[in-house]
């Protein structure tokens, strides 16, 4: 952590806020409020021009996203934090920020539905391209970078496969070439992996998941350099206008003080569930980064903490066997979205990354018959008593 908490379970407590600010408040207020008034009209012309500091207007920047801003720098180890209303609102005001009409953009092989959706919008509105990679090499990704490329997107572990991709790797080659790597780091959240610290330059969450953590907030979050940052925040935020609430913002503030007790437990229950099902005869393939027979399992070795809170699954059948498993689940919830406190299951073909055209989706590992597995903090027998149940009555139908 930086230097005023050297450890993050107490960062993640009090990073970015101080109660003697705040009438002695131990839990930041929310300041729910639109605009903030100015004590004379010199200082209101002295705010909008950047020659004073302090608040204008809750599109601007408010006191209660502020702190939430400034908790996930810390966390995360960069110099500056962004909120947004959603995931897709970080994602988004990312790539415009760093983009021009014509430019170009290496991706990781696999990618969240929605900003696949984002990418083919761009390319067909701005001509902005995209390459997909597998980037197991610094070759292979060195290679598909052009004089037009603005930035390496990347999702580690990827979304749904569980693909893990070096950040280390990945930094050099972006560091080489002086192209910006963006790292989405929603799944693993800063308590498993940070990715600033191993050379990549910004990184993102969907604060929807782990960071909220009881499913009921949609944000986004950016972390990065200060300067990149504030002119994200007086460009591409203040003028498109994804911004956070202050309320969701005090909510993800709560939810975060539980993220390293929380992201223990899903990797504790998403460990045990994996080794029942790799032994399970109705399934096909397991991919789990804490899998020591994952094929990358040297790189969550060395960059995760733990496994992480998910797994995807291969069935045995088809796609109609798939959503049969979903069907006959009792305990665990069919949903999208992941980190929250109780289980969640889905169908990502059809759900998350329905979008994205089947050739695609098989490129990506995105099968009929993968289903993805967000652990929530049940008791691990009561989840798995449920899957087993399902998966008894799934082979019952073979006979």
């Amino acid at each position: 952590m930086g230097e005023k908490y050297k450890h993050f379970e107490t960062a993640v407590v009090h990073e970015g806020y101080d109660s003697k600010d705040h009438v002695g408040s131990l839990v930041a207020p929310i300041f729910q409020t639109s605009t903030f008034t100015f004590d004379t009209a010199e200082q209101g012309e002295k705010r909008f021009a950047g020659q004073e500091e302090g608040y204008i207007y809750s599109r601007l920047g408010n006191p209660t996203v502020q702190a939430l801003e400034e908790r996930i720098a810390g966390l995360e180890g960069g110099e500056a934090g962004l909120a947004f209303g959603s995931g897709m609102a970080a994602v988004s005001a990312v790539l415009v920020a760093l983009t021009k009409a014509g430019d170009h953009i290496v991706c990781s092989q696999g990618l969240y539905g929605c900003t696949f959706g984002l990418l083919q919008l761009m390319k067909n509105k701005y001509n902005i391209s995209h390459d997909f990679c597998a980037m197991e090499s610094p070759e292979q990704l060195s290679a598909l970078i052009r004089p037009e490329t603005a930035c390496i997107y990347i999702e580690t572990p990827i979304n749904p496969t569980m693909k893990m991709l070096d950040l280390e790797m990945i930094a050099q080659v972006g560091k080489q070439q002086g192209i910006p790597v963006v790292v989405d780091n929603t799944f693993s959240t800063p308590y498993l992996q940070r990715p600033l610290a191993w050379g990549c330059d910004i990184v993102l969450h969907s604060a929807t998941k782990y960071i909220c953590g009881h499913g009921d907030v949609v944000g986004g979050l950016v972390v990065g350099k200060k300067e990149f940052l504030n002119s994200v925040a007086m460009t591409t935020r203040k003028d498109i206008g994804g911004i956070m609430s202050p309320f969701d913002s005090w909510l993800l503030l709560r939810g975060l003080k539980t993220l390293p007790v929380r992201m223990d437990r899903h990797s504790q229950n998403a460990c045990r569930i994996f080794s029942k099902l790799k032994n399970h005869p109705m399934i096909d393939k397991v991919y789990y980064p804490g899998d020591p027979n994952h094929p990358d399992h040297h790189i969550a070795q060395k960059q995760m903490k733990q496994g992480g809170g998910l797994i995807s699954f291969e069935i045995k059948g088809s796609k109609q066997d798939a959503q049969k498993l979903l069907n006959n689940l009792k305990l665990i919830k069919i949903a999208v979205s992941l980190g929250d406190a109780e289980t969640l299951i889905q169908h990502p073909a059809t759900m998350t990354h329905s979008v994205v055209p089947e050739p695609s989706r098989q490129e990506m590992g995105i099968t009929d018959q993968l289903l993805r597995l967000s652990l929530g903090l049940e008791a691990w027998q009561d989840i798995w008593d449920d899957l087993q149940q399902a998966l008894h009555s799934l082979a019952a139908g073979y006979k």
